[in-house]
């Protein structure tokens, strides 16, 4: 039996959602509005988007990521080159209302196949993809609050209590170390409420494998930590957990990666964002810290390396003209990877046994983090 104070929160947590809900549900509704007030004025109805051109992409140095500057496109009935991407803006965003109001979910895959139902024609999923990101830089809102989310590929272990929104599941609590092989972070997780925690540190690792590994050594217990895999680079789910986790729990967030160029760049996504993501502000941890594997690490641990591809060495280039590179720790490890042209993984320190990376190298990075 729940107490009375447990009823009046999941009471509180219910008006929640539902404001939300009713907040997407109206702003869909003034977008629809106003198409409908251009073809009784006898226009040509239009959308005005956010251009996502490289030249309008910039990085605000006081949010700490990649933002739209003020351009904007118009996408017009008028213009039949444009008529076909108008009309499934148009679908897409009449679908989004249906999921929203239903609390229904959808996955990508599941938006393209859904199309065809209505005699809305994309040519491939990409496409439809691209769609749906129009339809965020419309409305500067996620994909996640339409209720369309990708496959799910990262997963959560922990002392974290959550309790459910979703329809069927209100109310009903679950605490992420109840399964040694963790949870996926999917739109039931991401969506639920934060209750509470005795962690005192969230650890992002990139592999599965260390996932795994950071369970059955007890690195939860251990460190105080939640351990979240993001499955290479992160999901925005998984972002978007992290950056919960960090705002609502005042959990700190280190980043564990592989030694290379993709792995820095995975940490620096988790911390900054995307320039594809440019038009979206819920998806970064500003304050969250890239801990290793360092290309400095490869030196200090003696790691057994592997060589650096073209591909590898002209992505260091590429990101070196990044302005998120240009100074710090993100600059020194991209300087070295370039010298060393040597890349590790998180696996190499089983070299010095299967527990040295959370016996020996992880509890030195998190005292470094401290200072970082």
């Amino acid at each position: 039996m729940k107490t009375n104070k447990e009823k009046t929160k999941i009471k509180e947590r219910s008006k929640k959602a539902d404001a939300k809900q009713k907040n997407i549900l109206e702003m869909l509704k003034s977008h629809g509005a106003k198409i409908y007030d251009e073809l009784d004025n006898g226009q040509f109805p239009k959308f005005s988007i956010p251009s996502r051109s490289v030249s309008n992409i910039v990085y605000d140095k006081k949010l700490r990521q990649y933002i739209l500057g003020s351009n904007a496109a118009i996408r017009s009935s008028r213009n039949s080159s444009q008529l076909r991407s108008f009309t499934q803006l148009m679908w897409l965003a009449f679908f989004a209302n249906r999921l929203t109001k239903e609390k229904k979910s959808s996955t990508l895959r599941d938006v393209y196949y859904s199309s065809q139902a209505f005699a809305i024609e994309f040519e491939d999923q990409s496409e439809s993809d691209n769609i749906i990101v129009d339809l965020e830089a419309v409305t500067s809102k996620p994909r996640e609050d339409f209720h369309i989310f990708p496959e799910e590929r990262s997963s959560i272990f922990g002392d974290l209590n959550i309790e459910y929104t979703i329809p069927g599941y209100e109310g009903k609590t679950m605490n992420l170390s109840n399964h040694p092989d963790g949870y996926s972070i999917g739109p039931s997780l991401t969506t639920a409420e934060l209750v509470d925690t005795s962690a005192e540190i969230v650890i992002a690792i990139e592999k599965g494998g260390l996932f795994t590994r950071f369970v059955e050594e007890q690195v939860d217990k251990k460190f105080k930590s939640i351990i979240i895999n993001t499955g290479g680079q992160a999901p925005r789910s998984t972002r978007t957990l992290l950056k919960r986790l960090h705002e609502e729990m005042n959990l700190p967030v280190i980043v564990l990666t592989d030694g290379d160029v993709y792995g820095e760049h995975i940490a620096m996504v988790i911390k900054s964002g995307s320039a594809n993501a440019a038009h979206l502000r819920e998806l970064t941890v500003p304050d969250a810290k890239w801990v290793g594997v360092w290309a400095t690490d490869i030196e200090k641990y003696k790691l057994p390396t592997i060589p650096m591809t073209e591909s590898d060495i002209k992505r260091c280039y590429d990101l070196k003209k990044d302005p998120r590179y240009e100074d710090g720790i993100w600059k020194k490890e991209l300087d070295v990877f370039l010298r060393l042209k040597r890349k590790a993984e998180l696996e190499a320190f089983s070299k010095y046994g299967l527990t040295n990376i959370t016996e020996k190298y992880l509890p030195q990075k998190l005292e470094l983090a401290k200072s970082l």
